[in-house]
C-alpha cells in the first residue's frame, strides 16, 4: 500500500511515514519492505548523493524505522502526529453547541412515542395472562384446600 510522500495530507508530511513513502495505515512488512528500499538509495556506500546529505537522510530513515517497526513507540507516535487506526464518529457542530436542545429534534425518542397497535395488543394478551393465572391459582386454592397437597404417611 505504498504511497507517494505528495498524496499525504499535510499534517503527515515531514513524518517518519513520509520519510518512508507510506500511509500512516501502512502494515508491518510494508514498513521493512519500504524500509530496504530505502535503505538502498540513502545508504552512503551506495547512493550518488553527497554524503552529507545521504548520511542525513539515512539517519532519519533508521530513526523512522526504529519508531514504526516497534508496536509501542508506533502507536504512541501515531497518536502524536493526529492518526488513529480506528474511525471515531464526531459529535456534530450542533450537538457540541451550548443551547443544543434535543427535543427540537425531528425525530420522536424512543421512549416518548405512542405505542403500535401490535404492541397493544401483546401488552392486553400479557395482562389477561397474568390475571388468569392469578385467578386459576385463586380458585384451586379455595375449592381444593388442604386435599391438593396431601403428604403420603408412612
Amino acid at each position: 500500500m505504498q504511497e507517494s510522500a505528495h498524496s499525504l495530507p499535510d499534517r503527515w508530511q515531514d513524518s517518519h511515514y513520509d520519510r518512508l513513502g507510506l500511509h500512516p495505515s501502512a502494515s508491518v512488512i510494508e514498513i521493512r519492505r519500504a524500509y530496504r528500499e530505502r535503505s538502498k538509495l540513502y545508504h552512503p556506500d551506495t547512493t550518488t548523493l553527497p554524503t552529507a546529505i545521504a548520511t542525513r537522510k539515512f539517519q532519519q530513515l533508521n530513526d523512522a524505522y526504529a519508531v514504526l517497526s516497534n508496536p509501542q513507540r508506533r502507536l504512541w507516535y501515531d497518536n502524536q502526529i493526529g492518526y488513529s487506526r480506528w474511525h471515531v464518529v464526531q459529535a456534530s457542530p450542533a450537538m457540541a453547541d451550548e443551547d443544543y436542545d434535543p427535543d427540537r429534534l425531528a425525530y420522536i425518542s424512543a421512549s416518548d412515542r405512542p405505542l403500535s397497535s401490535g404492541e397493544l395488543f401483546a401488552l392486553f394478551i400479557l395482562g389477561v395472562t397474568f390475571v388468569g393465572c392469578l385467578g386459576l391459582a385463586i380458585a384451586v386454592g379455595l375449592t381444593q384446600g388442604e386435599t391438593a397437597i396431601q403428604i403420603p404417611l408412612p
